[in-house]
């Protein structure tokens, strides 16, 4: 067996010449070229993708090879993962398999019988060898062609960067030589719009056999011990809000769903609240390599979203209450108007090299010391994460309370900091949950939650009357169809406004839930 370890990156189809003249490829020590047809089996149930092996069957020139792989670990774009290749004499033999239980699991009759093609990946793989230091060897693979399944096509265009197996890279020096990968990564991020893939061919070969279409990707639950050091901690949440982004980007730029644009930019304000929560056990100049660029994009998204808001939320139902008044229909093309321009430069900035170098640089970042020598759970000595936890939430508990008790209806800005405030708390529990017990949790996460998106809306209407005067600029009719939504919305902010005092009144009874 032989543990593959890899770097997939997106690459725009465009952009393929470009990268064939980086003068970085000029210090490979080999290239070599060749036509890759993979074709992939499964059972009719998809049997084998459910336990996350992957069986594949390799044209290399005049020979097939048969190759196993089952489901390592992924971190926003890295990839480790067991595989197993041999000759195929034509019938699959799984006696190389050394993991037994897969080994079984693959020669039961019920599954090798029905074992057929799915999909069919074709491809030109240029492959450029480095060697970078002794002891070590990297492979940088090129991919060009296309993924065919149920009769659908979709391109590939993407580059890997790999640990070549085998006694070159055999002195146990792993840690060392994944940085490597990353320092080629980002060689070439500098030129060229490159960002972290978190689907492989294959997974993306059963979606397309499957007519899987794009949806938003949500935020997940990290698992999480108690026992652990903060550092390994905010590592897999920092992971994981990467992939978080990644896996709303393609949504985001070939669709017209605004909640791809929504989660994104809820995923890199999960990002700074995970550096700002974490910041006393971080290395000083993470904050600085990240938030600069990080704050860029939440701006770039942040714009896009709001006027998506405007249209939908304020906009909308005041055309639809008042269908008969041709001023709104044209307040709602100008917001239109500005909502394309902010989209359109929001998908810029993500097809940008900015956003690539950005994926790159946290990704790198986290898989170098401290981090790679904090994955560990069970720290020796030392501070757990159960007991930092409970002291960060104390102090965002102390925060929000102070916060509250500022609080007036009268100063829409406390208002604001109030909001925040909760929503720091909230993304903390949210962070800790595996820690906590459930139904105290839930309790005080619909609680914050509740106020936060009442405060959300306050916020929202407050802005809206900026906004919709900027669409309007300086047309009379336009600026009269403002005060037509100023109106139709004044009741509803009213009572928002009558009901924060009571809520508010609530956070002072605000119990932490214990953490294990």
């Amino acid at each position: 067996m032989a543990n593959e370890i890899e770097l997939k990156l997106a690459l725009p189809v465009a952009a393929q010449r470009q990268l064939l003249r980086q003068p970085i490829l000029r210090k490979a020590v080999a290239r070599q070229s060749q036509h890759l047809v993979n074709l992939y089996y499964d059972t009719p149930t998809l049997a084998l993708h459910q336990q996350g092996i992957a069986l594949r069957l390799r044209k290399q020139g005049r020979i097939w090879l048969q190759t196993v792989k089952c489901a390592g670990s992924s971190a926003a774009g890295l990839t480790t993962r067991p595989e197993w290749e041999t000759p195929y004499a034509g019938h699959f033999d799984f006696s190389a398999v050394d993991t037994k239980p897969v080994r079984r699991w693959l020669e039961r009759p019920e599954q090798r019988d029905r074992i057929s093609p799915l999909f069919e990946t074709n491809f030109r793989r240029t492959t450029w060898r480095f060697e970078p230091r002794a002891g070590c060897v990297v492979l940088l693979m090129l991919d060009r062609g296309w993924i065919a399944a149920a009769g659908r096509l979709e391109a590939i265009s993407e580059v890997e960067i790999e640990l070549a197996g085998g006694e070159d890279n055999d002195d146990g020096n792993e840690s060392g030589k994944v940085s490597e990968l990353f320092k080629l990564a980002q060689t070439l991020g500098e030129r060229l719009a490159l960002v972290p893939a978190i689907l492989s061919k294959a997974e993306r070969g059963y979606r397309l056999y499957q007519g899987m279409r794009l949806t938003p990707q949500k935020a997940r639950i990290v698992p999480l011990e108690s026992t652990s050091v903060p550092l390994a901690a905010f590592r897999k949440i920092a992971l994981a809000g990467l992939e978080h982004l990644q896996g709303n980007v393609d949504g985001a730029i070939n669709s017209d769903d605004p909640e791809f644009i929504h989660q994104m930019r809820v995923a890199t304000r999960r990002l700074r609240a995970a550096l700002r929560l974490f910041a006393p056990r971080l290395p000083p100049t993470l904050a600085e390599e990240l938030l600069p660029e990080l704050r860029i994009l939440t701006t770039r998204l942040g714009r896009a979203r709001d006027l998506d808001v405007l249209l939908t939320e304020i906009a909308a139902p005041v055309m639809h209450a008042l269908p008969g008044e041709p001023r709104l229909a044209v307040l709602a093309g100008a917001v239109t108007d500005q909502q394309y321009i902010a989209r359109a430069a929001a998908v810029r900035h993500l097809q940008s090299i900015a956003y690539g170098r950005l994926l790159l640089q946290a990704t790198a970042l986290l898989h170098r010391a401290p981090f790679s020598v904090a994955i560990d759970p069970a720290p020796a000595a030392g501070e757990t994460l159960a007991e930092f936890a409970a002291a960060r939430l104390k102090r965002l508990r102390k925060k929000v309370l102070a916060l509250a008790a500022a609080a007036s209806i009268d100063d829409p800005v406390s208002l604001h900091q109030l909001r925040i405030g909760i929503k720091r708390l909230r993304y903390a529990l949210e962070f800790f949950t595996p820690l906590a017990a459930a139904k105290p949790l839930q309790r005080l996460l619909l609680q914050l939650t509740l106020l936060q998106d009442e405060l959300g809306q306050l916020n929202d209407l407050a802005n809206a009357g900026l906004l919709l005067m900027h669409c309007a600029g300086d047309d009379h009719r336009l600026r009269e169809a403002v005060s037509l939504v100023g109106g139709w919305h004044a009741s509803h902010y009213s009572a928002l406004l009558a009901c924060i005092p009571g809520r508010v009144k609530k956070l002072v009874r605000l119990k932490l839930p214990r953490l294990a």
